[in-house]
């Protein structure tokens, strides 16, 4: 039979044909070289036919390589090349500022059957490695097997200890978790164990995109942080801690558009790259673990709840000229204005009277359906792990309305709070939190829990509450070229041991908007800050309530923050800010 017939079909293309001539001409040279009696041009040929197969076997991986290498998606986080076991992803911000990454560090190893100067030896490595106690070193180096000494070395400390030039010793790569910044935005970045798993904040929130970063062609995993706005906000934390003592300290700063976190500092801190060391309380992540009773910053919620609902209107009036009986409770003000006053006033005033009145025209049982909706009574919606649950009444009755209506009788984060905030100040969008950058342009889309009036209205109220010289509680937090608003809180911490509230023991804040102009879709920010149990200083004339304590460092964050967020400044407003102050701002709830 005929090779060409061979094969499906017989084999009849041109191809196949070429191929089955070129291989009978081989073997036609074989026969003649044996006819011919000339064995070594046989040996010739099929060297040389060797020679071919394996140069076109060498071409084909050559070829194969190189579309590999070129165009192939090997490595770009398709599965085909794997990071190291416990390997991780860097953390940026979202300017691409490196805020965590792994770093080859080394182990030290020592084999005592190698050393040549057991003493020499030992007196090297005690100077080199103070931290590891001597008796421990004696027994490795005295001992009779290789043992691990000490890990976490720097290339610089290993090259150290390399040039000693000691028998013996010897190291081994592995890799280690490393946060540039230390302390910054420790509580947001978190930390991992050694074994490269999450334990804290993003590293634990994002722990599976961050492991799968490792290789991808998707870069690194980008948070919704700027480490200018998180600096700044830090050191105004710090300042006004220094100066007030607080057992603790929160700050904040939100996008209201976007839901984004663009700093979060809790005090006391500690280093990210010693989180081992550092005790539960430095840990603590205060803004999403801890919950408070806010005070009166939950009266921004009460008056922005009588506007949706129609039950007041900014000019309706409240008889606060004596105390108000709500259920068991009678209610006084922090300082009795005994006066007739509108919403607005009772805002800018902090009135316990005319806020508990603006409840129980609401009622307790559209005013919990509000808390509902801003996500006041659920841990807020953020990637943390370390979101609070938080504490509500267990019954709505007019006990329950009139403390909660005012900031009592109800622990909520300080997170929580942030996210109640923005459905107020960004045209009435119920938006959860993120600690990712959003694409940039790119706005979520929130379920409508207030109206876009009630939004509008309540800018105008906050900003009234913080210009200077009317009055309000806010004035400290006035920043001039900038339409600063905001609302003060303070609320007195029960104390069981009373069975009631310690006056001397409070939770002063202020909760800050900026810029309160411009459109209601128009960029906006939210800024925190919260001292738990501050002291008062001569200098706020023994006060430590939220307009003292609070109002000050949140102007002092929105002062230097601005440029960085693009908040343009306006003459008008420096105008309005410089003039002379009619009456020193009050000590504000």
């Amino acid at each position: 039979m005929s090779l060409s017939n061979l094969g499906p079909g017989g084999f009849h293309s041109p191809a196949w044909r070429w191929l089955v001539e070129r291989v009978w001409r081989l073997e036609h040279a074989f026969e003649r070289s044996r006819a011919a009696a000339k064995p070594q041009d046989d040996t010739r040929i099929r060297i040389f036919l060797v020679m071919v197969f394996f140069g076109l076997c060498f071409v084909g991986v050559a070829l194969g390589a190189g579309w590999s290498a070129l165009f192939s998606n090997a490595g770009r986080g398709n599965g085909y090349l794997q990071g190291a076991e416990g390997a991780r992803g860097d953390l940026v911000d979202r300017n691409g500022k490196l805020l965590a990454v792994d770093l080859a560090h080394y182990a030290l190893y020592v084999d005592p059957r190698e050393v040549w100067d057991a003493k020499e030896t030992r007196r090297a490595l005690g100077r080199a490695l103070p931290q590891v106690p001597a008796k421990r070193l004696d027994k490795i180096v005295f001992g009779d097997h290789r043992t691990f000494v000490v890990g976490g070395l720097t290339p610089d400390e290993k090259d150290a200890i390399f040039n000693l030039g000691l028998p013996g010793i010897s190291f081994e790569e592995q890799e280690r978790r490393m946060y540039p910044l230390g302390p910054t935005a420790a509580h947001l970045v978190g930390f991992v164990d050694s074994g490269g798993k999450g334990l804290a904040g993003a590293e634990r929130a994002l722990d599976d995109p961050i492991r799968k970063a490792v290789g991808g062609e998707s870069g690194p995993v980008r948070l919704s942080i700027d480490v200018r706005v998180q600096a700044a906000l830090e050191d105004e934390l710090r300042k006004a801690a220094a100066e007030f003592t607080p057992k603790g300290a929160v700050g904040l700063v939100t996008n209201v558009q976007t839901g984004e976190i663009l700093g979060l500092a809790s005090l006391p801190d500690f280093d990210a790259n010693k989180a081992g060391q550092a005790t539960d309380a430095e840990r603590l992540n205060r803004a999403a673990a801890s919950v408070y009773e806010m005070g009166s910053t939950f009266k921004a919620f009460t008056v922005a709840i009588g506007l949706d609902t129609g039950v007041a209107t900014p000019a309706s009036t409240f008889d606060a000229r004596e105390p108000f009986k709500l259920g068991y409770r009678t209610i006084h003000d922090y300082h009795a204005a005994k006066a007739i006053l509108t919403l607005v006033e009772v805002f800018k005033h902090s009135s316990n009277i005319g806020t508990a009145m603006l409840a129980e025209k609401i009622g307790g049982e559209r005013l919990s359906r509000y808390f509902t909706a801003l996500g006041l009574t659920k841990p807020a919606q953020v990637e943390l792990m370390e979101s609070a649950r938080p504490l509500t009444p267990r019954k709505w009755d007019m006990d329950a309305v009139a403390s909660t209506s005012f900031g009592h009788g109800m622990n909520v984060s300080p997170l929580a709070l942030a996210q109640a905030m923005g459905a107020l100040l960004n045209g009435g969008k119920m938006l959860p939190l993120t600690i990712k950058k959003m694409p940039d342009g790119v706005r979520p889309e929130g379920k409508r829990v207030l109206s876009e009036a009630t939004s509008a209205e309540m800018l105008k109220i906050m900003r009234a509450n913080v210009i200077p010289g009317e009055g309000g509680s806010g004035g400290k937090a006035d920043v001039p070229g900038l339409s600063v608003g905001g609302k003060t809180g303070t609320g007195e911490k029960y104390d069981p041991s009373i069975r009631g509230y310690n006056h001397q023991r409070q939770v002063s804040s202020f909760a800050a908007v900026f810029p309160t102009e411009g459109p209601l879709e128009g960029d906006r920010y939210f800024v925190l800050i919260l001292m738990d149990e501050p002291h008062g200083t001569a200098a706020s004339a023994g006060f430590s309530t939220g307009g003292w304590v609070g109002a000050p460092p949140a102007g002092k964050v929105i002062d230097r923050i601005a440029p960085f967020l693009g908040v343009q400044r306006k003459p008008e407003l420096v105008t309005i800010a410089s003039q002379p102050k009619n009456a020193a701002p009050e000590a504000g709830l």
